[in-house]
């Protein structure tokens, strides 16, 4: 729990909304900036009870996208089996790891997963969470038991958590049969609202300790796992106000199994079946027609990005410059969590689309021409709405932010117009030295207070799940 007395923090530079300042000084309250003075010279009653902030300070980043499980898996789908391998072939090896994880087995790799997140300037993380059952369907007793175990997690490493719990209940559009393999995933309407009630309660109870950090989303699966009349139940049953998240158009497949359905692609029949807002985060709209794109511009929705994996599953690439140019909004995820760095989700973001038209500097706006602050400006708006959060060094967000290294040359030697660019384009190596949730530090030098004992721990159990018999 973060402490009732005001704190002050002092920064050379400085990355408020406005843009980059200097000599800022912070006031936090309850975990929450409540005043902010750029171009000023602290006063000196306050000198002793001022922390100097050493490095660039930044706003840290929502992460729109995780499967938390799933990063106990990463790497190890890197060998071919198939001249013809593809997400779908992926897929059935993630199937076989997601027999064997008990809760302890999950909490274990979220805990690891939220500090490296957090270790990366990551401060909130939406999980996209569908591991809901024991082996064979068979519920706990307690039915929110693997949601309530992200929470541990969250609060554990002392990360921000938007559980997004997955409605998912069919096989393939039209409602087909759910498969074995995906036993452990399937809720009815009436199921999946219980298991809504029971996470807002526990959220509830656990935002008393956590300055409200954590809160809960409304989750479909994807088109294919979910029927027109399951959309409509659910939204209509709860808050209007929640964030609901989609899996939509990952894949060339998908679409065409839409088209084959429904005579329509995903993003099209959403849009004319149910409607979008700004509500929604569609993640992996990677396969979209003009009319597509438009209609997620022009109602505000989120595209949730997630450069490293649609790039490890072959996806495909997302028409972000074209998205950029109609003034889309958009967020990254980490999803299979094949990588936790911020660096390398934009710059893949960013080279994809230069790859793709054979020009440089692609993602910019008329008025950001710098690619880097553009690209992460749009990142924190785009990931503080699919979150429903408010992160950004401004009064009233919460008081979260990181300090990049000082002592790496391309940080010592820049002036802050350049901090950005260097940093997404120029360090391979992690340069987020410091990172603070609520006012409190969380990352120091680098480290985090758990992360010994629970790599420790992740260590086991990726033995345990990806190489015992």
């Amino acid at each position: 729990m973060t402490s009732q007395h005001a704190s002050f923090y002092f920064a050379k530079h400085a990355l408020l909304n406005s843009g980059w300042a200097n000599n800022v000084l912070f006031k936090v309250a309850n975990g929450v900036f409540t005043s902010i003075q750029a171009d000023c010279e602290p006063p000196k009653e306050l000198s002793s009870s001022i922390t100097w902030l050493d490095g660039p300070m930044l706003p840290t980043l929502a992460n729109v996208h995780s499967h938390a499980f799933q990063r106990v898996m990463a790497g190890a789908a890197e060998v071919s089996l198939n001249p013809n391998d593809s997400f779908w072939s992926w897929r059935d090896l993630m199937y076989k790891v997601v027999q064997k994880l008990t809760p302890d087995d999950a909490q274990v790799i979220a805990t690891q997963l939220y500090i490296d997140m957090l270790k990366a300037g990551y401060t909130q993380v939406g999980e996209f969470h569908y591991l809901h059952h024991a082996q064979q369907g068979k519920s706990y007793a307690q039915k929110a038991e693997m949601s309530l175990r992200l929470l541990d997690a969250a609060n554990q490493s002392g990360i921000g958590l938007t559980l997004l719990p997955v409605l998912y209940a069919y096989s393939g559009f039209g409602g087909q049969t759910p498969t074995e393999g995906q036993a452990r995933f399937i809720h009815s309407v009436d199921s999946y609202l219980a298991l809504q009630q029971a996470c807002a309660s526990a959220f509830s109870m656990s935002n008393v300790n956590q300055e409200n950090k954590h809160n809960v989303g409304i989750c479909f699966h994807s088109l294919r796992a979910v029927t027109k009349p399951q959309i409509e139940e659910v939204l209509s049953a709860l808050d209007p106000n929640q964030v609901v998240h989609i899996h939509i158009a990952e894949q060339q497949k998908e679409v065409q199994d839409c088209l084959n359905w429904s005579g329509q692609r995903p993003v099209e029949w959403l849009h004319n079946e149910i409607g979008l807002s700004d509500r929604w985060c569609l993640v992996h709209a990677t396969h979209l027609d003009p009319n597509e794109l438009s209609a997620i511009a022009s109602s505000h929705a989120i595209a949730g990005l997630c450069p490293t994996t649609e790039a490890n599953l072959g996806d495909g690439i997302f028409p972000a410059v074209e998205f950029e140019q109609a003034k889309g909004r958009w967020g990254i995820g980490s999803d299979s969590h094949v990588s936790l760095s911020i660096v390398e989700e934009l710059r893949t973001l960013e080279y994809g689309q230069r790859l793709r038209d054979q020009q440089r500097n692609r993602l910019h706006r008329a008025e950001q021409p710098n690619v880097g602050d553009n690209l992460y400006q749009q990142a924190l708006i785009g990931g503080n709405q699919a979150c429903d959060v408010s992160l950004g060094l401004k009064v009233g967000s919460r008081a979260d932010f990181m300090l990049l290294d000082d002592a790496h040359p391309f940080i010592a030697a820049s002036q802050p117009c350049d901090f950005l660019n260097r940093w997404l384009f120029a360090c391979n190596e992690n340069v987020v030295k410091d990172v603070y949730v609520a006012g409190e530090p969380i990352v120091t030098n680098f480290s985090h207070p758990l992360e010994e004992s629970s790599r420790k721990a992740f260590t086991q159990v990726i033995k345990k799940v990806m190489y015992d018999e």
